[in-house]
């Protein structure tokens, strides 16, 4: 894709702009990621598109405009610390969060998505992703607290694993909702979680168990 890749890109994070994306660091962390490697070869062509394209095995790999949506609202006023991504899909947000992480798990329940994940990641030398496969839900106890939670799939209540993996001061989103679905910001503080009503939102549903 060489320069036109480097274009393509460029055109993206300036339509980034005029659509509200503000963090700076936002913006230049989707700017080091080449969406191009993370969709299937057919589509190529079309990564750089303010959409959300096919994966296979019914699920998506999201806009970039909602990618950085719910970064920038992770981001606000704070540093994202270690993050826990629920729904690695193909990878790419996770590989946008690693460079505004200081550690990322990134979490994913279809074995053959996760595996073309790694090979995703591996291909733009990203190491600093470590991929699980894991039913979501649950989170990744063994390496919780995390400062970050960001689930990529719709559910229809706030998962209480995650809730209480969620560190004193740490920030979950999530997509919530079955036919209307909105944005929903959880704050753990020391009186307890402060929930936030965000944008409307379109996800694919969050499962349980493994595929």
């Amino acid at each position: 894709m060489g320069m036109t890749s480097q274009r393509t890109r460029t055109r993206m994070i300036e339509r980034l702009r005029v659509d509200g994306i503000r963090d700076e660091r936002v913006l230049a962390a989707l700017a080091a990621v080449p969406r191009h490697v993370f969709v299937e070869e057919a589509l190529a062509s079309r990564a750089y598109e303010d959409t959300a394209l096919p994966l296979g095995f019914s699920q998506t790999i999201s806009q970039p405009f909602i990618v950085a949506r719910m970064i920038e609202v992770l981001l606000d006023g704070r540093e994202l610390g270690k993050t826990l991504e629920v729904g690695a899909g193909c990878g790419y947000q996770a590989a946008v969060l690693a460079q505004l992480s200081s550690e990322v798990y990134a979490l994913e329940r279809i074995e053959p998505l996760l595996a073309r994940a790694k090979l995703n990641l591996r291909a733009i030398q990203q190491f600093r992703v470590r991929l699980k496969y894991a039913d979501g839900q649950l989170g990744l106890p063994e390496a919780a607290p995390f400062d970050t939670i960001i689930v990529a799939a719709a559910a229809t209540c706030v998962p209480n694993a995650l809730l209480q993996q969620l560190a004193l001061g740490g920030r979950m989103l999530l997509p919530l909702g079955t036919g209307e679905q909105f944005l929903l910001l959880v704050e753990r503080r020391a009186e307890g979680y402060v929930e936030t009503r965000l944008d409307s939102v379109r996800f694919v549903p969050l499962l349980s168990g493994l595929e």
